[in-house]
């Protein structure tokens, strides 16, 4: 099936705009692109997790709300929306596996007002139509923030609650089980089937921040499972480690069965393991919480063996920060990326406050394997923080950027498009093409940069 598309050019000002940023001569579209990356991951979460604006807006003022949040990330150059669509093992979009958001609606398992929306697929449109990513970002284990949260009668919890622990005030999927491992997987192939969504995302929350004095209530299922997968009574830490490798394994072989094209990426806490953690030395030089020996997260080798697509540390902390210094950690992650994608979580509060986001993010784009950044959090952005919104839109961002190619993924070309044709009416100016438009090929075209050079100009694409 071939797919027409067309490019419509209302002006010679207006594409300038839009390929090189804005600028009054030639001399600063030129500097704009010595100083902006052409290729670079500009991202921003937007958690739903403890958002109560959601719930006071009905569908269509929702729809209005979503529109805009994700036409103003365009003006500020964001390319990838990390939208969280389960924060509590329920749904910010149309599922049998899971009820309704309660960040959504007000009550778990109440629908919209409009039967017929459904925001994930809504803000996938909002984000395609705009040629910005969306990435869909769950959280694994987590079921409750608080005790006290109500439950839909349709949750999982209430057919299986021999499948959960509380930790804390807070309930959780106990990560020993492999039928957890198993719903877990169901319900990112749930996503990954019905929805084009261009990535599933995963941040640092996989065995919780551990509760000072309170051990993790998992013993039935490591005397249940331990010794028959090879672990001894003193090697717990392991045991959890590979419960979670395994989880991430399982996805990640989910995910490419299903549409091999879409990306499994995590944004882990910021620091791997503390030099002194490490008998070999192989440490960042910090001394805070590890994801290695506090979360169970082995993040490194899950890059190692290419179990997720991207990386993207959550480096919050300020340059020179005593515990956790940026750049030691940013220069720690450039030297153990494997040669995989890899972004930096910027924090914009604290980076603003100390009026360090120009230089960290300088320091970013000097990385060898550095590819980009990824700002958290989207509604701070929004509310122009200090003028953080206007900063990134004029100088951080000013000029567009393609998001870097996943050449470990896809190795082929896309084929060349057909029928290439200029069409000029009396005011404006089209150009149209015609290209394959298969859903299960993954070498197939999703995209297209449009460029414009001047006659006798050289063309350069690079």
């Amino acid at each position: 099936m071939n797919r027409q598309t067309y490019c419509r050019i209302t002006g010679i000002f207006l594409l300038s705009m839009i390929l090189f940023g804005c600028g009054s001569s030639k001399q600063s579209l030129t500097r704009v692109a010595e100083t902006t990356p052409k290729h670079e991951f500009r991202g921003v979460w937007v958690q739903t997790v403890g958002q109560s604006r959601y719930r006071q807006m009905n569908s269509a003022a929702m729809k209005h709300y979503l529109s805009e949040m994700v036409r103003q990330f365009d003006e500020a150059g964001i390319n990838a929306v990390i939208f969280q669509v389960r924060p509590e093992a329920d749904a910010f979009y149309k599922s049998d596996l899971e009820p309704w958001s309660r960040f959504l609606t007000g009550e778990q398992g109440k629908a919209p007002d409009d039967p017929s929306f459904d925001p994930l697929a809504f803000i996938i449109d909002e984000c395609h139509k705009r040629g910005m990513e969306l990435h869909a970002w769950l959280n694994p284990y987590r079921v409750k923030t608080n005790l006290s949260n109500e439950l839909a009668s349709n949750h999982i919890y209430d057919r299986y609650p021999e499948r959960f622990v509380q930790y804390g005030n807070q309930l959780f999927f106990d990560p020993g089980l492999p039928e957890n491992r198993g719903f877990i997987c169901n319900v990112v192939h749930d996503i990954v089937a019905r929805y084009d969504v261009d990535a599933i995302h995963m941040d640092d929350y996989f065995y919780p921040y551990p509760i000072a004095g309170t051990p993790f209530p998992d013993d039935r299922s490591f005397s249940r499972y331990a010794a028959s997968q090879g672990f001894s009574s003193t090697q717990r830490g392991d045991w959890r480690r590979n419960n979670v490798n395994l989880l991430i394994q399982q996805i990640k072989y989910t995910i490419a069965a299903e549409k091999p094209w879409v990306r499994f990426g995590v944004s882990p806490f910021g620091i791997y393991r503390n030099k002194r953690s490490t008998p070999d030395g192989s440490g960042s030089e910090t001394n805070g919480l590890q994801n290695y020996d506090d979360l169970y997260a082995d993040i490194k080798l899950w890059v190692e063996k290419g179990w997720v697509d991207y990386n993207l540390p959550q480096l919050y902390w300020e340059i020179g920060h005593k515990a956790a210094d940026y750049t030691t950690l940013l220069h720690w992650w450039n030297a153990n990326n494997f040669e995989q994608p890899l972004y930096i979580g910027q924090d914009l509060k604290r980076s603003v406050d100390k009026n360090e986001l120009d230089v960290k993010i300088r320091q970013s784009r000097e990385m060898s394997f550095v590819q980009g950044n990824c700002y958290w959090y989207g509604y701070l952005m929004l509310d122009n923080y200090r003028e953080v919104y206007d900063h990134l839109r004029s100088q951080t961002h000013r000029a567009k950027a393609l998001i870097p190619a996943y050449t470990h993924m896809h190795k082929g070309r896309p084929a060349k498009v057909k029928k290439l044709a200029d069409v000029f009416t009396e005011d404006m100016h089209f150009l149209t093409w015609e290209h394959p438009k298969q859903p299960r090929n993954p070498e197939t075209a999703q995209r297209f940069v449009v460029y414009r050079f001047r006659k006798g100009e050289r063309v350069d694409i690079s």
